[in-house]
Formats: structure tokens, sequence, C-alpha cells
């Protein structure tokens, strides 16, 4: 393998723009995926899948992508729901502010654009949680506007094809990748250009063992022949793990929990959740006024982007009917029937210990 510095000095690959759009886009029509976000140019289920797509694999995402779909079928009835039950059918995907800004949006859209989302990239970037690659995708799918698409497929397929050695964990590297998608996007068909760019990243352009010899560019292509495939795109950044440790108390009497919704400022904003207590350890074992312990859960490690949390859960019996009530008043806690408790939106880790102990 070369070294980069000696490698990029003899420049990138010569590809033509409209050689390289005419074989991306049949290429794409030949192997794209069977999904039904591609069968409309309806906003609404477009920015549906976008959002559910973020930071998302497509064999995770689809599941809800559908579930949203048959219970809404436009931006009304989207915006007529209640943020709960937006929450609830959004759980277990992670990245709750998605689901809180597709709420906003929705209203938005409906309040102030009369039901018909913004038909350009600049203005739909006005939207809550709509940001350039979301824009771009609407506006070019959707409105037939040649903007590219750029997330981490297409920066991996644009630095490897092109010998580009910017840092992409520098938010100035954007430009870069923009305009150079920018120069190859045609004017017709932008939005099958852009998902056919996607999909080439997720499926053959990959980043571990891409597929290069079915690769329809690696004759053309700048990794491929200076052996650099594994070191693009160039990405510097490392991602420091936060550890948290939740000790979770719950706290049950006769077919009841109490339970609360967990207030503004982090991710799970607005699900709900027991009463927890913070520390810098998980405890084996706790006490709780009022109550006798029941058992304390063994660990569960739950990994978020930039956190690991450490999680126990202890299960706590009030002593009677009076401790129950006067613990929810002191703890600002709600007392929620058992049996209707997989109504609620909650975090991941609380759908999994309620799956185990109390939904069976």
């Amino acid at each position: 393998m070369r070294n980069i510095k000696t490698a990029f000095k003899s420049g990138p690959a010569g590809i033509h723009a409209e050689w390289f759009s005419t074989v991306m886009l049949n290429w794409y029509q030949i192997h794209k995926r069977d999904l039904p976000w591609r069968d409309t140019k309806d906003p609404f289920f477009i920015w549906l899948s976008e959002i559910i797509l973020q930071q998302t694999r497509v064999n995770q995402g689809l599941p809800y992508y559908l579930k949203f779909s048959e219970k809404f079928d436009s931006i009304e009835s989207f915006a007529s729901a209640d943020l709960d039950q937006i929450l609830k059918l959004w759980q277990g995907l992670g990245y709750y502010s998605r689901a809180r800004n597709m709420y906003d949006c929705a209203h938005a859209v409906v309040e102030k654009y009369h039901g018909k989302f913004p038909d350009n990239y600049k203005e739909l970037q006005n939207l809550k949680g709509v940001g350039k690659y979301t824009a771009a995708a609407i506006a070019s799918i959707c409105f037939d506007e040649a903007v590219p698409t750029i997330d981490g497929n297409v920066f991996r397929v644009l630095s490897r094809l092109f010998g580009i050695a910017d840092d992409i964990a520098k938010s100035s590297t954007f430009g870069v990748f923009f305009e150079k998608a920018k120069s190859l996007i045609p004017n017709q068909s932008p939005g099958d250009f852009n998902q056919a760019m996607m999909e080439f990243g997720a499926t053959v352009c990959t980043p571990k063992s891409p597929n290069c010899e079915d690769c329809p560019f690696s004759k053309s292509c700048f990794a491929y022949e200076q052996e650099m495939i594994e070191m693009l795109p160039v990405k510097s950044k490392k991602i420091k793990i936060k550890h948290r440790y939740f000790n979770y108390h719950v706290i049950t009497y006769k077919g009841h929990l109490l339970m609360r919704k967990r207030p503004s400022g982090d991710i799970w904003t607005g699900l709900f959740e027991f009463d927890l207590e913070e520390a810098e350890k998980s405890s084996k074992s706790s006490n709780f006024e009022n109550t006798t312990l029941q058992y304390s859960s063994e660990e569960i490690v739950h990994q978020l982007t930039h956190q690991q949390l450490h999680i126990r859960f202890h299960v706590y019996e009030a002593l009677d009917q009076r401790s129950f009530e006067q613990i929810s008043e002191d703890r600002e806690l709600d007392s929620i029937l058992l049996k209707s408790v997989k109504n609620y939106a909650v975090p991941k880790p609380i759908e999994l210990f309620l799956n185990d102990e109390f939904c069976k």
C-alpha cells in the first residue's frame, strides 16, 4: 500500500460527469432494493422515511416506516396525533429527538405551509429537524431539484472514486463533497441519482470489504488503483464515551407501579421511566423508604452514541396503600396499572425490563 501523502500527488481519478451519472443510474435501475418509499414522490412519505433512516440501517428502520405509514396517511393526520402516540410508535428506534422534531415539523407544515411541504432545498431547511441531507432528499426526489444528498455513504463513494482526502470529521469538508456531488448530479432524475449514490455506498462501496469486483467504476477508482480503499474516507475525530450509572427504583403495589415522564434536557425527554438515582457507580442492592426490596437486577449496559449507561433495576413492594400513595406524592410519580404499562412510551432498556418482568 502506498503512503497516503505520496499517492495523492498523482491527483484524483479522471471520471467524466455525464458518463458517471449514466452508469450510476443504470446500475441503480438494475440493483436497487425494493423499498416502499421508492414507490412514491409524496413529500410526507419521503420525509417520514428520511427521518427514520437517519443514523439507522434500512433493515432496522423499515418496520418503523411501515408502522408510521400505516397509521398516518398525510402530514395532517400526523400533526393531529398526540406526542405520546408518536413517541410510543418510535419506541426502540433511539435518537428520540428525531420523533419530537417530527412532531414540531408536522405542525409547522400544517399551520405555516397549509399542509404542503416547501418545494425547494433552501426553504425546506427552515423546518424543525430537516437539515441539509433531508432537505436535499425531499427537494430532489419530490420536486426534481438537482441538489445532492451527502451522507456517510456518499462521503465514502466520492472519496474513494475521486481521491478526496479531506477529513470528513471537519464541518468545513461538507462543502468540498457537496460541490463535487453537485458537479455530477444530472438535471434529469436527480432524485434517482441521489438514491443510487446512497444505495451504491450501502451495498457495494461498503465501509469494510467493498465489492470491488462487481463495481462498474473499479477501473476508474482512485482508491482501487492506489490500493487505498481502507484509508478512505479520512476521518480523524474520535468519539469520547461517557459512562453513567443508573439505579432505577421500581415501586409496585397490588398490580400498580410508579413512573414519571422524563423532563426536557436529553434524548429521553417525554418518555416514561421509574424513579431514578444516578450515581458514580451502579449498586447491587438498595433500600427505599416504606417498601420491601424484592430483588435487584444484574447490571444492563446500554450503548448510546456518546454514552454508555450502566443500569440496575431495584424492585420494591410498598408496605401498604398509604405508603404507595405517599411515595407517589413525594417523588412526583404517577400510578400506572401493570396491565396498561405497555401503552406508555419508554426507553429501550426499560422496555426490555418490563417485557421480561411484567409483560410476559
